[in-house]
């Protein structure tokens, strides 16, 4: 089998991340990057051991001068729905980075996009690609922690002012009248939210019943750096997922499943599973992963199931949007935050919100029903 020729959109950032994949795939001979699309052509330095590939800034053009059948859009989140349905229409198959679309509106035009062009599109949530997810699964469905409780996540994360700086889009809700919505729950923790509706088996759009928001920030962006969501289901699970990038300290980001006999918590980043539960001993595990593009490579290849496709972000999009129609996020008071040295840039801290953030995922509760000084419900606004 020929290996795939791959057009890369958005080379930079996480794009990085991307390049080391087609690096190891492409030892494989799986695939072969045939162009990369930016605005500014990359160095040769980040192409190393890549080839030659063409480069330039128009997508359409670059599938259609290369012949590449499949891209990647690893783009600002605001150009998704548009460049996925350009990679498709001129016949490659996408890979899509996460979040899908800052709207459902624009979600919703992918679905019909991509269902009249007749390609395939994966989203890039990564976790989704873990083998400790149907571990998980059974482990409930088995009844190893008895009754499902709800579900909690929390996200310690770390991140300098100059994060916030590194692009027009960077830390805004809009850009020039459109939706952006590059808040910590949509976008750096975003897997987080989807890892907790997918074992919640709430993946589709329908699939959720409520969604209420409380978003803040201690920067001086737009978006939100320091937030929690309180879902309910249509099954009537509760999941409360929270996260700040304004840790005293970076922690790994967890899920929780709580039942009336024990507790599951799944580190995704490391793929790894610990079960709690009443008369027995901790029993931890990690788990293998199988990569997005892989899985896309397979399902072109022989109709393999896709792990993420769009439809399964549905739920993930219902969060995105209650987040995107919420009131502006309220500022932490100075009172509450300081600001601490970084390696590039200072970094602010909001005092305690690492313990506020692991009590939300352990007690299913917002901050607001924690008792945080500083927190307030926010009701979803007027839809934009």
């Amino acid at each position: 089998m020929s290996a795939t020729r791959v057009v890369l959109a958005g080379g930079r950032g996480h794009g990085h991340w991307h390049l080391d994949n087609l690096r190891r795939l492409g030892a494989r001979g799986l695939v072969r990057l045939a162009g990369v699309c930016d605005v500014t052509p990359l160095e040769p330095a980040a192409l190393t051991r890549l080839g030659r590939p063409a480069q330039g800034p128009d997508l359409g053009a670059l599938i259609d001068a290369t012949g590449a059948t499949a891209a990647i859009v690893c783009t600002p989140i605001h150009t998704h729905t548009a460049l996925a349905l350009t990679a498709a229409a001129h016949g490659a198959d996408v890979l899509l980075e996460k979040p899908p679309a800052p709207s459902l509106g624009e979600y919703h035009r992918l679905q019909r996009g991509l269902a009249g062009s007749g390609r395939a599109c994966q989203i890039g949530f990564q976790s989704l690609g873990s083998h400790a997810l149907r571990a998980v699964h059974e482990l409930v469905a088995d009844g190893a922690v008895g009754e499902l409780r709800g579900i909690g996540a929390a996200g310690n994360w770390v991140r300098e002012e100059h994060y916030f700086r590194r692009a027009a889009w960077s830390g805004r809700r809009r850009l020039d009248g459109t939706d952006v919505v590059d808040g910590v729950l949509t976008n750096p923790l975003a897997h987080a939210v989807a890892t907790a509706l997918h074992l919640a088996s709430s993946t589709a759009e329908q699939d959720v019943e409520e969604v209420r928001t409380e978003l803040y920030r201690a920067h001086d962006i737009e978006s939100d750096d320091t937030s929690c969501v309180a879902v309910r289901t249509a099954r009537g699970t509760r999941i409360v997922v929270a996260a700040t990038l304004c840790a005293a300290r970076a922690a790994e980001p967890y899920v929780v499943v709580h039942g009336s006999r024990g507790r599951i918590t799944f580190w995704y980043k490391q793929d790894r599973v610990l079960l709690q539960r009443a008369g027995h001993g901790p029993v931890e595990r990690v788990y293998g992963r199988t990569d997005l593009l892989e899985n896309l490579l397979a399902h072109r290849a022989d109709g393999t199931p896709l792990l993420v496709p769009p439809a399964a972000t549905g739920a993930f999009m219902r969060v995105v949007e209650a987040v995107r129609t919420a009131h502006d996020p309220l500022p932490v008071p100075p009172s509450r935050r300081r600001a601490v040295p970084g390696e590039r840039s200072p970094r602010r801290v909001v005092d305690g919100v690492d313990e506020l953030v692991d009590a939300a995922a352990e007690k299913l509760a917002t901050f607001t029903e924690l008792g945080a000084s500083w927190a307030a419900p926010l009701r979803p606004a007027a839809r934009r």
